[in-house]
């Protein structure tokens, strides 16, 4: 699929690389020696802002790129030489999962798994670290996601995409692999078979170095393999051996470092491109050598069931072959033959592969809001009861919830959540605004509520949502609202978690309109059977009066041992109710991260848009969940300004307040528990 070319990048006035470091100085230091490659930063785009990697394996297009796009050479990469690399390396693990007993009694716990190919942005111009909008893709449902695919790529633009760190941090952070693009496309869409034979060309020892390229990239970036999309017609036998051969040594050099190999339906060994829509002799030696197989979308419910049979004898899980459904166009009014993929009266056929689910944003109209858009995707990946744990009947569409057993990685002390979405229209501190500047960054975005949103009570449902009118931390919390006429138990979290006498929950809430009491809903069993209700303990936290504004309970768990299973809160009230939950925490004690050191600024550069500056840091030691950066106003108060999981960052669109002579900004290691290091400081001259 091609993807719109991006407008053309603003001309600017660049400032040398060593010059802008000694301007931005550590405070009480004498000027520093700026780091290593910052020249090559200050001349690396001509706005200076970073965007997500894309290259053309070997050789480039005839003719000139287009308006803001750069054509690059994968064969000549090298990570020391790539200025872009500091802001779009990933510094979240890869978190281990379990699976709790499911909500329901229709999801299956080791059966079908569900992939997603999404475009997070166009092929160039996708910033590295958000953007200052709202309106954003911030995937959430993790919990029913098995691989994302970083999908893009055009003839146009570059062929082989390496996904940008804000997505794969927040992939990691629930547990789920994330990988780049391979795209060579069909000769309609501008495919040229010289770059499928770039691709697999061969050094004078036989090896595939852009086999090797492709290794290098995925662990510089560290993200977690690569979707191969062979789709170029004119192929013959000669080249299907090669890519074979190519994809067996991705495969083998790439396993040392744990990266994964999905293949496209699309050539064959034959090394023609015919899409089988199953698993077959003409495909299944790619299928053997790869990890998973996406399946065309031409499939059958008679073909998925052979491929079963295939992979069976192949002795590979069928729970390995992705069968494509396109939502692109149509979201959940895609009509699809669900029984030929997840059937509800017996083991699923094959596991499937959501192809553009950012139909949830797409569709909705200009002016969208972030609330509009979760609820939109939690109707897509919960149904239309949107509760887990009662599943759609018949309605057409066959929600994940329905089918898929969700996963948690909350398994590790200390656990902290402000149920943080990733994007937000302010971003907030304490229940304080310190930036009103709409906001993205998906590395920011907390481990979330998996099962969205289960709600238990005798008497009518409130509404559970995702609000962005206010927060605790971040830019959402989380939105009970409606009547409560009996006690409503509200599931958040499957966990599991060490107890001990030490252990303490702290909830960060507020009733907008009430009174509302609520109990901490804690559980240290699973239910015996799927569909059954969390086994909950309550803990008293109070009576919150309306408007009454944010309070933290703090509550000791004690008179309980074992393991912690599950989290929730209830609430009763008399009427309606409006409570918000701002952030939730499980701890045994309080540490604060150690500070981050040398901040400097490795390149400037001005438009009218403002200034613009390249900043890097030396990494606090210890562990940091993200960084987050202020500017210092004259008055003395403190501006938000950004916040990263890396150590780089742009900052865009700089001004001078009334009378202000230099720039103060400040950048602080955050722990778990959103817990501050002390800053790190620098000034800048106007």
């Amino acid at each position: 699929m091609t993807q719109p070319i991006a407008p053309r990048r603003r001309s600017v006035v660049l400032a040398g690389a060593a010059g802008a470091a000694a301007a931005l100085l550590p405070l009480g230091r004498a000027a520093a020696a700026p780091l290593a490659g910052s020249t090559a930063e200050a001349a690396a785009t001509e706005d200076l802002r970073p965007y997500a990697s894309y290259w053309f394996p070997d050789s480039l297009p005839a003719g000139t790129p287009g308006e803001g796009v750069t054509w690059r050479s994968l064969s000549t990469w090298r990570a020391e030489d790539d200025p872009d690399l500091p802001f779009n390396t990933a510094a979240v693990p890869l978190a281990p999962r379990f699976t709790p007993v499911p909500p329901n009694r229709t999801a299956r716990t080791d059966q079908a798994r569900v992939q997603s190919l999404v475009s997070f942005g166009h092929t160039s111009g996708n910033p590295s670290q958000g953007a200052p909008t709202a309106d954003h893709y911030a995937l959430t449902h993790w919990a029913y996601l098995d691989e994302l695919v970083f999908w893009g790529g055009s003839a146009g633009e570059g062929l082989i995409l390496a996904p940008n760190a804000p997505v794969v941090d927040a992939a990691h952070r629930h547990g789920v692999p994330v990988l780049g693009t391979v795209f060579l496309p069909p000769v309609h869409w501008g495919g040229d078979l010289r770059w499928t034979r770039d691709l697999v060309q061969r050094d004078s020892l036989g090896r595939f170095p852009l086999a090797a390229k492709l290794v290098e990239v995925a662990t510089a970036h560290g993200f977690d393999g690569w979707f191969v999309n062979a789709e170029t017609e004119g192929g013959d036998a000669a080249l299907g051996a090669d890519m074979l051969a190519f994809v067996r040594d991705l495969k083998a050099r790439g396993e040392s470092a744990g990266l994964r190999i999905t293949w496209y339906d699309a050539m064959t060994v034959s090394g023609t491109v015919s899409w089988q829509g199953a698993l077959n002799e003409r495909n299944q030696d790619f299928f053997q050598t790869a990890d998973s197989m996406f399946v065309d979308f031409r499939w059958t419910a008679s073909r998925l069931a052979s491929s079963a049979t295939r992979a069976a004898a192949l002795d590979r899980s069928r729970y390995e072959l992705w069968a494509g459904v396109d939502v692109e166009a149509n979201g959940w009014n895609k009509a699809v033959d669900w029984d030929a993929i997840i059937p509800r009266d017996r083991d699923h056929v094959v596991s499937y592969g959501f192809y553009r689910p950012e139909w949830t944003r797409n569709h909705l109209p200009a002016g969208r809001t972030p609330g509009q858009f979760h609820a939109a995707d939690d109707r897509f990946w919960t149904g239309q009861s949107l509760d887990p744990s009662v599943p759609d009947g018949d309605s057409g569409w066959r929600a994940p919830a329905t089918a898929v057993a969700d996963r948690s990685t909350v398994t590790a002390l200390p656990f902290a959540t402000s149920f943080n979405t990733g994007h937000g229209l302010r971003w907030y501190e304490d229940g304080t605004v310190t930036s009103g500047t709409e906001w993205n960054h998906l590395g920011l975005q907390d481990r979330l509520p998996g099962r969205r949103w289960v709600v238990r009570t005798e008497g009518r449902r409130p509404a559970v949502s995702f609000d962005f009118a206010d927060a605790w931390r971040g830019g959402s919390s989380v939105l009970v609202a409606g009547p409560l006429d009996a006690p409503a138990t509200v599931e958040l979290y499957a966990t599991r978690l060490p107890l001990g006498p030490g252990t303490v929950v702290e909830l960060a809430h507020r009733a907008d309109e009430g009174p509302v009491t609520v109990e901490l809903a804690v559980a240290t069993r699973e239910p015996d059977q799927p569909g059954d209700p969390v086994p909950y303990t309550y803990v008293p936290a109070g009576t919150l009066p309306g408007g009454s504004g944010w309070t933290t309970a703090t509550l000791r768990l004690n008179g309980l041992s074992g393991e912690l299973r599950g989290l929730g809160v209830r609430l009763t009230g008399d009427g309606t109710v409006a409570y918000r939950l701002g952030g939730l925490a499980v701890r045994t004690e309080t540490e604060s991260p150690a500070s981050p050191a040398q901040l400097l600024v490795t390149g400037s550069a001005t438009t009218d848009e403002g200034t613009g500056l390249r900043l890097r840091w030396t990494a606090a030691p210890g562990p940091v969940r993200h960084y987050e950066l202020h500017r210092v106003l004259p008055d003395g108060t403190r501006r938000f300004l950004g916040g990263t999981c890396q150590t780089a960052f742009h900052v865009p669109g700089l001004r001078p307040e009334p009378g202000e002579q230099a720039l103060r900004i400040e950048v602080r290691a955050v722990g778990e528990l959103y817990t501050a290091s002390a800053a790190a400081s620098a000034v800048h001259p106007w």
